[in-house]
């Protein structure tokens, strides 16, 4: 009986200092942590966006966390200053990810602001990037016979289309795009005080 209590309280108090090492401590250095200058609120479209990132588990291959030199090479990729707490301030859940499988994408769209590489890049992602192993989201798109009002249609590189059709973008694969451009953590960063 005694072996037990012993036991019992190892494991009350081995999940006390896990749990406030893992959920207290963490809560307690960001709680006051204020969003940094020149960071927007997602707009509704780029919230939309977030929700197909997340659905089709995007946040599995591609991490949203720079890291500084002694981390990694990402400043030597071109991938920007290693990220702060208050980069995350409006990303609710949030979507570090842990695997880099694929290039970080919290700078992508400082890296790549364009529409027309995106949308080309989600249809056929070897088309844009030679040897890549992301697959194709050919799903997010349809093929018409002609474009109408108000489709966004995706100038395909040479042979990657359906031949005698037009491929047009669908809400989801737009919503995507806007929420991928919206990565933009170029601004300065402000000391952990959060004053200049």
């Amino acid at each position: 009986m005694e072996n037990e209590l012993k036991l019992t309280a190892g494991a009350v108090a081995s999940l006390g200092i896990a749990t406030a090492a893992l959920v207290v401590l963490p809560y307690v250095q960001v709680r006051d942590v204020e969003s940094a200058p020149g960071l927007k609120p997602y707009t509704e479209q780029q919230l939309r966006g977030r929700q197909v990132y997340i659905a089709n588990g995007c946040v599995y291959c591609h991490s949203q966390q720079p890291r500084d030199r002694s981390f990694g090479p990402d400043f030597e990729r071109g991938w920007g200053r290693a990220s702060v707490p208050a980069d995350y301030f409006h990303d609710r859940p949030h979507l570090l990810g842990t695997m880099r499988t694929g290039p970080d994408l919290l700078n992508i769209g400082v890296r790549q602001p364009s529409q027309d590489w995106h949308l080309g890049h989600l249809y056929q992602p070897r088309a844009y990037v030679q040897g890549s192993n992301m697959p194709a989201y050919r799903y997010l798109f349809v093929h018409k016979d002609a474009a109408e009002d108000g489709d966004v249609v995706v100038a395909l590189p040479p042979g990657q289309g359906v031949p005698g059709k037009v491929t047009v973008a669908t809400r989801d694969a737009t919503d995507l795009v806007r929420y991928l451009q919206s990565l933009d953590r170029s601004y300065p960063v402000l000391p952990a005080s959060g004053r200049p």
